[in-house]
């Protein structure tokens, strides 16, 4: 099934870890929607301005999944608003840069970045409120996870 023209529900839903685990991670017509809505008003628009391949590492994950990989259970994966992506070959700053300044967005995350392809993006769309939120993730000596306002690169 496609979300998008380059986007396809198999690759918003794959998962390694519910593989492994046995978990169905298929979504309900809400999260459905919204991942219909995330592929159409961001995830395309960034595949046709660079015209290279997004690839999402991780997309919906039923509430299931989410606990088994220790995520919270307020994750906007959860509700098939959120994913994790990067275009190979390109800085993901400058990736997410392009998003904040052309796209609408809920959260724009720039997590674990070092330049020029490390780390991924995460971000979120939701069609009732979309709040411009950006930030940028990291961790210190300890492995501790820490969100900054705006990137912070």
């Amino acid at each position: 099934m496609k979300l998008a023209p380059n986007f396809s529900l198999k690759e918003l839903t794959a998962s390694q870890t519910a593989e492994r685990l046995n978990i169905k991670n298929e979504p309900d017509q809400q999260q459905l929607v919204n991942l219909v809505h995330l592929c159409t008003h961001v995830l395309q628009p960034v595949r046709e301005h660079y015209g290279k391949v997004v690839t999402v590492s991780s997309g919906l994950r039923v509430l299931k999944l989410n606990k088994a990989i220790g995520s919270s259970d307020k994750s906007q994966h959860v509700l098939g608003q959120a994913c994790d992506f990067e275009i190979y070959g390109l800085d993901n700053h400058l990736v997410a840069q392009f998003i904040a300044e052309k796209l609408d967005y809920d959260k724009l995350i720039l997590e674990f970045y070092s330049p020029p392809n490390g780390g991924w993006i995460h971000v979120s769309y939701d069609m009732h409120n979309n709040r411009k939120e950006i930030m940028t993730a990291s961790r210190d000596s300890d492995g501790k996870v820490h969100y900054n306002t705006g990137f912070n690169v």
